[in-house]
């Protein structure tokens, strides 16, 4: 089977990272580039796009909490620290969820997704140093998974040069995961909180993998140099999505949602 699509553009906008997408509004969520990131809203209905958090302290990736809340990575600035935090979509006010590993700050957390027992796991490269706007890192460039139940972070994963989006297979028994200097996705099986098995799961090219999601089918999407590439639970590549530019994307009703840091485009797969 090959999977291709047909996009359209929705609106030119800033739209860098963190797509999504939240049923119970038929609207988009993501955050803007820099230097100054917020967090905004597209209303699928009618096109608008409003701001929900104006300075969201170099918000990057997102995804959803069990609640409906948004789940934030903060990679925070040369004097606010690296966070992951809760958003209230209707208010903007934010909450600190972790923001250290063993007493040590975090980097600059890049994305984040919510496994079956309502544990966060979340990815840390070190993109703020390199980029400039956060201090020497303390820390590894890892993956982590924070406990909410008994309040312990712990480091899954240290194996990645820059760990970037990440994803549940649809059982959570498998994480994937984009190292995006080595232009490769990893997969590990998931037991117990705790990661096994690690292997190379795709190779990336053109371009890096960046985001990174799996949809009810198991198959396996990722950002490239030239759109997005899909790949079947096996790791052989089955489609595309051709969009230069793209950047990360989320699963809305029948179609793939994607920012592309100028614009916002709706790809219908066929």
């Amino acid at each position: 089977m090959t999977i291709t699509a047909a996009v359209t553009r929705l609106v030119d906008t800033d739209a860098h990272e963190g797509p999504v997408y939240a049923a119970d509004e038929h609207a988009l969520y993501f955050t803007t580039n820099r230097p100054r990131v917020a967090i905004r809203r597209l209303d699928l209905a009618t096109g608008a796009v409003t701001t929900v958090r104006a300075d969201a302290n170099m918000a990057n990736g997102m995804t959803l909490d069990r609640d409906g809340a948004l789940l934030v990575c903060e990679q925070g600035t040369l004097w606010e620290r690296a966070a992951i935090t809760r958003v209230d979509r209707r208010t903007g006010a934010a909450e600190t969820v972790v923001d250290s590993w063993l007493g040590l700050r975090l980097n600059s957390p890049n994305d984040v997704v919510v496994g079956d027992d309502g544990a966060i796991w979340f990815t840390d490269p070190s993109y703020g140093w390199l980029q400039g706007f956060r201090p020497p890192p303390d820390l590894g460039d890892h993956v982590l998974r924070h406990d909410r139940r008994s309040g312990a972070t712990t480091v899954v994963a240290d194996t990645f040069d820059k760990p970037n989006g990440l994803a549940f297979s649809p059982g959570g028994d498998v994480l994937y995961v984009g190292d995006s200097e080595r232009d490769h996705i990893k997969a590990f099986d998931v037991r117990a909180g705790r990661l096994t098995r690690e292997r190379v799961f795709a190779e990336i090219a053109p371009g890096h993998p960046d985001g990174l999601k799996v949809d009810a089918a198991g198959r396996v999407y990722s950002s490239a140099g030239d759109g997005i590439h899909i790949f079947s639970a096996a790791g052989r590549r089955i489609g595309e999505i051709p969009l230069p530019g793209a950047v990360n994307f989320t699963f809305g009703p029948g179609v793939v949602l994607i920012t592309a840091d100028v614009a916002i485009w709706a790809a219908e797969l066929d």
